[in-house]
């Protein structure tokens, strides 16, 4: 009688959470490049300002300091500010910065607008979670997650020889001018476009599938009334053992792609010896090979749950898989084949891409009521990489060897494997203290 009646409600529901989708992956495009930017300028904007490794390297992790920073402060604003108001506001504001950024020339002013990127990026994926939270059930939820995740590896492959080429063909002035301009246009069109379930063009029975299926559609009635964070919910998002497990997990994963963000790119020219235009194009490869890996994440893990595999097994097991097939990047450092090299590096890119869909548990495990705040310290203890990925490479590699952060980089992820796979246990709700 279940089954028929979801049924019913899906043949006439309407279909105004694909516009949803489609907003969180433009947004993911735009806030992907953003982080990205610099390392793709980095060797020139490193030949005209004669910057270290060192510095270089301290460049690179200026965003991740204030973006780990405004995580929790970030999660509370989730909690209270509607996402039509503060996802434009954080766009503008971070396109804004960026824009800057091909204005001025000096390391000390590249820095400190760096830093802006970071603090006003905080807030993008507590957002991200909680829209995907209320817009789709939980037999979705995986796939849309995957969709829109997919936008930062679709804009890195897709758009990284075109700011190559735009760097080479004008300077690495216009990477950050462009990029800027394209940002404030979408905080704009997000202003615009987006609505909650019950205030959007979904009909009821829409609104109806979403909310029988898990999706918190009602959310937004039920915003937390304190002005501010108590020690009750920092107790509660701090003293749970499966939150830890996706937060240790988190700094992990995305260690690997801070490595990708940040030094990539670097290590093609200078490690590689290739010009910008081949660097830029051999450079996308992973990103595609990362943007097929998200794409499967979300499809086999709701085909999974689908299947009748429980939660747990639908959403860990391609985290699982997809962080053992990271670990292959180590063999980049036992080859003098580029195009070996980038097979290499493809493939653990893939695996992290398959491995990108750890939102979901923050979806499934999240108190309700602190799902930005949780989200927050997610993003907080998982972008702390952020800030030490491109410290701990500038400082472990020499002018004559890459392989020193390639070992760090399987070392850390291994420590992924055991976090979801000792830490996290059953996946169900947390319940608050």
């Amino acid at each position: 009688m279940t089954d028929t009646a979801t049924a019913a409600r899906a043949a006439t529901a309407s279909r105004a959470r694909v516009l949803i989708a489609v907003l969180l992956f433009g947004t993911v495009v735009i806030n992907y490049l953003d982080r990205s930017n610099l390392s793709i300028a980095l060797p020139a904007i490193t030949e005209e300002l004669e910057l270290s490794t060192a510095q270089q390297g301290l460049l690179l992790s200026a965003f991740g300091w204030t973006y780990a920073a405004m995580q929790i402060p970030g999660g509370w604003l989730v909690d209270r500010i509607r996402p039509r108001v503060l996802y434009p506001l954080c766009l503008v504001l971070w396109s804004l910065a960026t824009l800057f950024m091909g204005v001025v020339g000096g390391f000390v002013a590249l820095i400190v607008l760096r830093l802006l990127v970071g603090a006003c990026e905080a807030p993008a994926y507590p957002i991200n979670s909680r829209v995907a939270t209320v817009w789709f059930p939980e037999r979705e939820r995986a796939t849309a997650i995957g969709f829109y995740t997919s936008g930062q590896f679709i804009g890195l492959a897709l758009l990284t020889p075109v700011l190559s080429w735009l760097q080479a063909a004008v300077s690495w002035h216009w990477v950050f001018i462009l990029t800027g301009l394209v940002g404030i246009v979408w905080g704009v069109v997000w202003y615009l476009g987006y609505r909650e379930p019950r205030e959007s063009r979904a009909n009821a029975a829409e609104v109806e599938l979403i909310r029988s299926g898990g999706g918190l559609v009602d959310l937004v009635d039920e915003q937390p009334r304190r002005a501010r964070i108590t020690r009750g919910d920092l107790a509660t998002v701090l003293g749970r053992r499966k939150l830890w497990g996706i937060y240790l997990g988190q700094f992990c994963l995305t260690s690997t792609l801070w490595f990708f963000l940040t030094w990539f790119p670097t290590y093609l020219v200078d490690y590689r010896g290739m010009d910008y235009i081949k660097s830029g194009f051999l450079a996308s490869l992973p990103f595609v090979a990362a943007l097929v890996g998200v794409l499967a994440s979300g499809l086999v893990s709701d085909f999974l749950l689908r299947r009748g595999a429980s939660l747990g097994l639908a959403r860990k097991a391609p985290i699982i898989i997809g962080l053992l097939l990271s670990t292959l990047m180590v063999g980049a450092s036992f080859t003098d084949s580029t195009a070996l090299v980038i097979v290499f590096l493809s493939v653990a890119f893939f695996g992290n891409g398959l491995a990108s869909i750890t939102w979901s548990l923050v979806s499934a495990l999240a108190p309700e009521r602190l799902l930005g705040l949780t989200g927050g310290m997610f993003n907080f203890i998982g972008n702390l990489s952020s800030i030490a990925t491109p410290i701990v490479i500038g400082f472990l590699v020499t002018e004559d060897s890459f392989t020193p952060a390639f070992v760090y980089m399987t070392a850390v992820t291994v420590a992924g494997i055991l976090s979801y796979v000792l830490l996290v246990g059953r996946v169900e709700r947390v319940a608050e203290r």
